[in-house]
């Protein structure tokens, strides 16, 4: 179905369910390479000494992925809070700039409608719903952004990366060590075809650039968790530095 079918449809009877079961099928191979790493975090978790109700209970609240596996990471016996609290604040600022680049094709929209669909953002419902609204754009489609095909993208995402780190959690006893399969691997996988799909040209790709060598550095030079810290606001910095020359 084309874009411009699909927004004819939107306008028919049926069409908010045929936008959803659009984006259903356009992030089912993005949400198959979720599950091993869900399952690994679940298990990482379960090691740590969360239970098999609070690990799908923190990832259902705290929808960020690569957060998570920081504060995990940090996790001791007795925690140190306020370390992260800190890191999962910097880790999740991204969003302020993923909301930022999203928020041109929601002023349409009601806020009892955009809260929702915002707290369902992880980076991959965030790279489909935009590239989404991108064409549609282009094609002169208004509204360009679909919400139904951004909730048929999304729920999917939240129900998958909560069902699969609960039932990590769950198993990781049994498991042991399950980076042993190779279930890590999948975390960089996916978000290689996440870069593919946004790739704009290497200008646009500094802040990433900066980002990872910064995080590279501060991972081999500096003992601790900083690299994360050294990561996030280097990039954020180059992006608000180099905005201006993309």
């Amino acid at each position: 179905m084309s874009i411009s079918q699909a927004t004819l449809s939107d306008r028919t009877e049926g069409g908010i369910g045929s936008e959803f079961w659009r984006g259903m099928r356009s992030c089912t191979p993005v949400l198959l390479g979720i599950v091993p790493y869900a399952l690994v975090l679940g298990a990482q978790a379960a090691q740590k000494g969360l239970s098999p109700v609070e690990v799908p209970l923190m990832t259902g609240l705290n929808f960020a992925g690569g957060s998570e596996f920081a504060a995990i990471q940090l996790w001791t016996s007795p925690p140190h809070v306020l370390l992260i609290v800190a890191i999962t604040f910097l880790v999740n600022s991204r969003h302020l700039l993923m909301g930022a680049a999203l928020a041109p094709f929601l002023r349409h929209l009601p806020k009892r409608k955009v809260f929702p669909a915002l707290f369902l953002m992880c980076d991959e419902s965030w790279a489909l719903g935009l590239a989404d609204a991108r064409k549609r754009a282009a094609t002169g489609v208004a509204p360009s952004f679909s919400l139904p095909y951004y909730a048929g993208a999304s729920i999917p995402f939240y129900l998958a990366w909560v069902v699969f780190t609960g039932l990590g959690g769950a198993l990781g006893p049994v498991l042991g060590d399950v980076e042993a399969y190779g279930f890590d691997m999948a975390f960089p996988a996916v978000f290689l075809v996440l870069l593919a799909g946004m790739w704009k040209g290497v200008a646009a790709a500094r802040p990433w650039l900066v980002s990872l060598v910064v995080a590279a550095l501060f991972y081999l030079l500096v003992p601790g968790a900083w690299y994360v810290a050294a990561g996030a606001l280097s990039g954020l910095v180059a992006a608000y530095v180099l905005a201006g020359d993309a």
